[in-house]
Parts: structure tokens; sequence; C-alpha cells
């Protein structure tokens, strides 16, 4: 009795520690589970930190952290985003501003008009000073003599152009005019009218805005500044939906 008695007592033991066993087992599986999917998380968010800190830097100026980028790459991303934004514009409306410079360089007017585009058109710059006296929408003569030119610039397409006028911030208000809106739009009238009946352009391509001192080129802070911003511009209107 005594013998089963402990045999009995052997087998209720060897029960309970497999129980342990088992318990401790899937304890540990658990934990390796648990830590797996801690380092995992880990190692994501340095990544996230790593390229969160390469974007700062890239544009802050620096290089990328970034495995495989590096100065070079940037350069020749922008080199390719330049690219691409020339390619937006027309290569007519290119050839066109290449023929606009090309008469300014012939007929060496360079110093007198300077030239430049965008999608919308080509714009040839006229500075105040040599289209009118201060204050005045009279062309002066200097200006008739650059005028006859450039109608005949204007005569070799058949774009539509729009006169536009304007000036510095320096107050306007004499016996012709009474601000800046104005002057800006008599000398752009003055200009449209010699246009059209000293030089023959169609007056139905021919329109004129007057904008003021409100679309400076250059800050109002010196003599030199006001100078730029005291002008004619001449722009042959490129009509993309019209080709």
């Amino acid at each position: 009795m005594a013998r089963r008695r402990k045999k009995k007592e052997t087998s209720s033991s060897s029960g309970g520690g497999g129980w342990i066993t088992t318990f401790s087992d899937l304890m540990s599986l658990l934990l390796t589970f648990f830590i797996l999917l801690y380092s995992m998380s880990s190692v994501s968010l340095e990544k996230f930190q790593e390229a969160s800190n390469s974007i700062q830097s890239a544009f802050n100026g620096g290089d990328s952290v970034i495995e495989g980028s590096t100065a070079t790459d940037t350069e020749t991303k922008t080199e390719l985003e330049t690219e691409t934004i020339e390619e937006t514009i027309d290569p007519e409306l290119i050839e066109m501003y290449n023929e606009v410079v090309a008469f300014l360089e012939a007929n060496e007017m360079t110093a007198q008009a300077s030239v430049e585009y965008d999608q919308d058109g080509i714009y040839v710059n006229i500075q105040e000073s040599i289209l009118f006296g201060s204050g005045s929408a009279i062309i002066a003569d200097s200006g008739k003599s650059t005028l006859n030119d450039l109608g005949e610039l204007i005569q070799q397409f058949e774009n539509d152009v729009v006169v536009e006028g304007y000036t510095d911030n320096v107050p306007m208000n004499n016996s012709l005019f009474s601000s800046n809106w104005e002057l800006s739009t008599g000398r752009a009238l003055s200009v449209l009218r010699y246009l059209s009946e000293e030089r023959q352009v169609d007056p139905t391509r021919l329109s004129a805005k007057g904008y003021g001192e409100y679309h400076p080129i250059a800050p109002n802070d010196t003599e030199e500044n006001k100078e730029k911003n005291r002008r004619v511009n001449i722009v042959l209107v490129y009509d993309r939906q019209g080709e």
C-alpha cells in the first residue's frame, strides 16, 4: 500500500511538472515574438527618421543622407526640372524670340530695348528716358526713331500686340495726369497710336494697358531702380490656343 501510494504521488508530481514546462515554453515563445516585433518596429523608426532627416537636409541645401543620393544627383534633378520647364515653351515661340533678338542686334538697338519671353509671348522693354520726357506722354524724337524700327519688327509677325505702361512710385500730379495710373496709360496709348497711325500696324491687333507703379521690376529705393521701373513694354502675344 505504501509503495502504491508513493507511486501515485510520483505520478501526480510528474503531471504537474509537465504543465509548468509547457507554460514556460509558451511564455518564452511569446516573449521572443514580442521582442522580434519591437526590434522590427525600432528598425522602421530609425529608417523613417533617417529619411526625414534626409528630406530636411535637402530642403536646407545640404547633402542627402539617403543611400545612393548625392549632391550630384540633386544637381542632375535640378537640370532635368529646368529642361522640363523649357520643354513647356513651344518651339515656335522660342524661334520668335530668337528672331526678335536678331533684329535688335542687326539694327544696333540692344541699348534702347531689351527682350525676354515666357509662355504668353515676347516682351520688348523700352526705358522711359528713350520715349518720353519726365511726367510726359508726348513721344520724343529718340522715341520715334526707336518705334519706327520696332514697327518694322512688328510687321514681320501677325500676332496681337499689347502696349504696357509702367511708372515708379513717385506720386504724379500735374496739369495732364493726376496719378501714375493716368500717366502709364497715357504713355501706352501714345505708343499704340504711333504704331497704328505712323507705322501702319493694323489697329485690330493693338491694345494698351496702364499698370501705374504697381508692377515694379526693381525696388523703388534708388534712382537707378526707379529708372528701371519707368518703362513701356511692347508685347507680341503668343496665343497657343489660336495656333
